[in-house]
């Protein structure tokens, strides 16, 4: 990039700065609904909520209550939602059988959000760790570690069954090798071409993924333990390129970083020296701590979040996944 500039006062940078339309005129980046993605709970029974403790006003709904949330949604213009099942303790086994059920809480829910609203895009994860009663995202053997090729065979049930119920996206957050490819020669074989694959490639073995993992009931079953053996190590940069490029080049159609902000400058390198559609998740730990300084009064909270927001489009990000979409959308739509 070439600067051209003049010494001052010839420049006084600040003369662009002092009115509302200078600075409306000359703003590099805009956020929109358009950008955003809401990432929702789902739990099995009739006109139930759940209030997630570590993630204030979060709900884990029922899918009657999940179907009125997404008339909201609908009538905001978002386009996409992000759907997470909370799995009864019951359900869950060393096999993740569950993760295929044609009849599964994820895959009704699916049914129910598309049949009552084709027009909103639904986007399903594709991981094991609310499945299996240890917390982990495969299948491990007898010494706690996942085995890559078992756990992708599940995988491609679990995306084969999301598709045929009508997801139209499958989201493998999984972090295993060769996912994306074999999900994407399964959806080419059973008719589904136009089914879409969001890879979450740049999955970091993060530290902020705590209240998520409280929201879908994985945290007692993991126990303590950590995925550092498949997700990524937060040191590392050139690793997250690596990871991006085999997955697009497997028949990914977007890809993701996660977290999102701490990592802001993986999203960058993506979206600049692999020019691929980029998203980013800003996960619940940045959630939470954005909506603990809310809630004490230290920080404000439309003006927090719509920055924090502006940030991940200015980084690069296509789009969002974040828990403040729809406050986000309703601000947006406000200030029309």
């Amino acid at each position: 990039m070439n600067i051209i500039t003049s010494a001052y006062p010839q420049r006084r940078m600040r003369r662009m700065r002092k009115h509302e339309f200078s600075r409306r005129l000359m703003s590099e980046n805009q956020l929109s609904v358009n950008d955003l993605i809401y990432p929702m709970f789902v739990l099995e029974g009739n006109n139930r909520t759940e209030q997630v403790a570590s993630m204030p006003g979060v709900e884990r709904l029922s899918i009657d209550l999940l179907l009125k949330e997404a008339a909201e949604l609908v009538e905001l213009g978002i386009p996409l939602i992000a759907l997470f099942p909370v799995t009864p303790a019951e359900k869950k086994t060393l096999l993740a059988e569950e993760a295929y059920n044609a009849d599964a809480l994820a895959q009704r829910a699916v049914r129910a959000l598309k049949e009552a609203f084709p027009q909103l895009g639904v986007m399903t994860d594709v991981a094991l760790d609310p499945f299996t009663t240890h917390g982990q995202d495969g299948i491990i053997d007898d010494d706690g570690y996942i085995i890559n090729d078992v756990t992708t065979e599940i995988l491609v049930k679990q995306a084969l069954s999301h598709a045929e119920a009508g997801a139209d996206i499958v989201a493998p957050s999984d972090m295993m090798d060769g996912r994306i490819g074999a999900i994407r020669e399964a959806l080419e074989a059973a008719g589904h071409v136009n089914t879409q694959i969001m890879a979450y490639s740049a999955k970091y073995s993060s530290s902020y993924y705590g209240p998520f993992r409280d929201a879908v009931g994985s945290a007692g079953n993991l126990k303590g333990g950590n995925k550092h053996s498949y997700q990524m190590d937060p040191a590392n940069s050139d690793e997250a390129l690596h990871e991006v490029a085999l997955d697009i080049q497997e028949g990914a159609d977007m890809v993701m970083v996660k977290p999102g902000m701490p990592y802001l400058d993986i999203v960058r390198r993506v979206k600049t020296e692999l020019a691929v559609p980029t998203f980013a998740y800003q996960v619940s730990g940045e959630y939470a701590m954005h909506m603990a300084a809310i809630q004490n009064g230290w920080l404000a909270e439309k003006a927090i979040v719509m920055e924090s927001l502006l940030c991940f489009k200015r980084a690069g990000a296509d789009g969002i996944l974040t828990y403040f979409a729809k406050r986000a959308a309703q601000w947006l739509k406000e200030d029309k």
